[in-house]
Order: C-alpha cells, then sequence, then structure tokens
C-alpha cells in the first residue's frame, strides 16, 4: 500500500498484521480522492475506522491539515502510529479507542471536521448513528465532505443536512460521498 498523490506520493505504507481490517486498495483510494478533491487547501480530518491510517495520510498529502486517526484493534492502532512516524507527520494525532469513546473525546475538545472517513465493519449498522452523532454534536463545518465505505446493498436513513452527493460501486462495496449542509 502506498500513497498515491501529494507531498509523500509513492511512499509506502505499512498494514495491520491483523485479519481483523481490510485496507482500501490503492485503486479505490484514488477513485475517492478523484471524486472529492483531488488537492485541498487545508482542514481537519477524522478517520473514524483508522485501519492502517492510509485514508487520512492521503488526505494529509493531498493538503488538509490535521489528522485525528482512530482505531481500537492494538495491531491497526499500532501500525497507524507506525506510518505517522515513517512520513515524520505533524498534526497527525492516532488515538486507540472506540470509535463511540473516540466521538465523545473529540466533541469534548471542541474540534470540528471537513473532511470524515468511514470505513466501519461491514453490514453492523453503524453509520447512521455516527452521521447522526456528528449533525447532534455539531462537530462537522459547512459543506464537510463524509465518505462512507460500506456494502452496496447498505440503505442509509436520511439525516437532515446530509447530503449523499455521489455513489460508486466496486463489486460487493459503495464509496458513497455525502456533505453537510449547515
Amino acid at each position: 500500500m502506498r500513497v498515491i498523490a501529494g507531498k509523500y506520493k509513492k511512499r509506502q505504507l505499512k498494514v495491520p498484521k491483523s485479519q481483523l481490517t481490510r485496507p482500501t486498495t490503492d485503486k479505490n483510494k484514488e477513485n475517492l480522492f478523484n471524486m472529492i478533491g483531488p488537492y485541498f487547501q487545508g482542514g481537519t480530518v477524522l478517520d473514524l475506522f483508522g485501519g492502517s491510517g492510509g485514508l487520512g495520510i492521503e488526505a494529509i498529502s493531498r493538503g488538509c491539515d490535521t489528522l485525528y486517526s482512530v482505531d481500537h484493534q492494538y495491531e491497526a492502532f499500532k501500525t497507524i502510529k507506525e506510518n505517522f512516524s515513517l512520513l515524520k507527520l505533524e498534526n497527525c494525532f492516532p488515538l486507540k479507542m472506540d470509535y463511540k469513546k473516540a466521538l465523545k473525546y473529540l466533541y469534548e475538545k471542541g474540534i470540528k471536521f471537513d473532511y470524515v472517513f468511514l470505513d466501519p465493519p461491514y453490514g453492523k449498522g453503524l453509520v447512521d448513528d455516527i452521521l447522526q452523532y456528528l449533525v447532534d454534536h455539531q462537530m462537522l463545518n459547512p459543506q464537510a465532505c463524509i465518505v462512507v465505505e460500506e456494502l452496496k446493498e447498505v440503505e442509509f436513513k436520511e439525516i437532515e443536512g446530509i447530503e449523499l452527493n455521489k455513489r460508486k460501486e466496486y463489486g460487493i462495496t459503495a464509496l458513497n460521498i455525502f456533505y453537510y449542509e449547515d
């Protein structure tokens, strides 16, 4: 796995040795960033199910300022820290905690996001509650972009302020691009 574009282009990233994570493929990552970017002028990123940290690192490489990468699995957390260290990233914060605790922690810190990456365990129905929490707790800046990777048959409930903008299917999964209208 590698960084596709930007400041850290072509740099190799480590992946967790655990079978509990499934990193987004380079092809899907490239397609995703072509859909939402491809480059950014600042912004704060939340990668809530970080895995290797690859999506968040890609956003930093393409111009975002700050990254919070969360994973509760030890191997994933260790890999995220290693990747941050390998690239000597600043303003990038690995958090080893459950996604619910992470959302509460970040809310209490008063952090608002411009980009949110959600690649949770498939088919568990976690996305709707996460999106609702982000809206209810005013954790999204106006025009925030939320990217959700989930099984293609999963439908999301309507949440006031969150609009599905683009959807692209890849095999059994779909990339869903939402925007937040304050």
